[in-house]
């Protein structure tokens, strides 16, 4: 009789344990979120989406008149390549810096962007106009007088000046009786610079640098426990995720765009249609950031 109870007492002691272990994994499966579902492919295309920076860039005030401008190049200037295994060759960065500068100056409704990184391609198309023009039947596309490029004020400058991998890192972990699970994170760290010169004086007008920073993070959980006696429990999941570098680029480079034309307007470079939007809440936060940074390197 005793040791039927035994016995009984025994089965009831082993289905605690394994009720507590399964409590134990289900919440920490639902600590890593789907981590174990595979995400779902995104079948269409799609604008590629913008942070914080782009709604900013979008609700500046009117100028009083669109600045002429060209971008001939905006490089990486880091030479920073991405850490072994992933490659030996592939750049940490963009490298259409200069495409990203572009899209935001017709964006932001402050610049008229003329085309530069493809000028040749536009020479070589109007030579093709000009010698099918000196012919007979002209195609109508071809046949009015070809005007001249426009010639820009402004030339933008710079680059992706720097690239910093790893400037921060932590995590936090606990396992107990084989339970357990752990967080990691990174922060890595991008800067750009910006020039506005003036093109009949070669002066620099203007010159900003931004930084964003990238964050990395990592969530895990396990189980290694023996449930009986040769019957091991293993269970691991876990989710990785990583800011895109080239969105962090790209808002870096909306951000020093709104400072170099915010500093444009404060140093009477060009001018708002209307004064009074002197006190727009996004003119207003960016002043006060490049007085803030003046501030405090005097």
């Amino acid at each position: 009789m005793g040791r039927k109870v035994m016995e009984d007492v025994f089965m009831k002691h082993r289905k605690i344990k394994l009720l507590i272990v399964f409590w134990l994994v289900t919440n920490l499966l639902g600590c890593s979120g789907n981590a174990i579902h595979s995400p779902e492919a995104i079948d269409t295309a799609r604008l590629t989406p913008r942070a914080s920076t782009y709604q900013d860039l979008i609700s500046l005030p009117e100028p009083k008149g669109k600045i002429v401008a060209t971008v001939y190049n905006f490089r990486d200037q880091t030479g920073q390549y991405k850490p072994a295994p992933s490659s030996s060759f592939s750049t940490s960065v963009t490298q259409g810096a200069t495409s990203m500068l572009i899209n935001a100056m017709l964006d932001s409704g402050w610049f008229i962007p003329l085309e530069r990184e493809g000028l040749q391609n536009i020479l070589t198309e109007r030579k093709i106009i000009r010698a099918a023009q000196k012919k007979p039947n002209t195609p109508t596309n071809n046949d009015s007088e070809l005007p001249s490029l426009f010639a820009a004020n402004i030339l933008l400058e710079g680059g992706i000046v720097a690239y910093d991998s790893n400037i921060r890192s932590g995590g936090v972990g606990a396992r107990y009786f084989g339970i357990g699970g752990a967080e990691k994170y990174r922060v890595d760290q991008v800067t750009v610079n910006l020039r506005a010169i003036d093109i009949r004086s070669g002066r620099i007008l203007h010159s900003v640098m931004t930084t964003k920073t990238i964050l990395s993070q990592e969530i895990q959980s396990s189980v290694f426990r023996f449930i009986e006696f040769k019957r091991l429990l293993e269970i691991e999941t876990g989710i990785t995720t990583n800011e895109p570098a080239q969105l962090c680029v790209f808002s870096a480079i909306e951000s020093a765009l709104m400072y170099l034309i915010t500093d444009g307007i404060q140093k009477n470079s060009w001018a708002l249609k209307n004064p009074e939007d002197a006190q727009h809440p996004v003119i207003e936060k960016h002043l006060q950031a490049l007085s803030n940074t003046l501030s405090h390197s005097s």
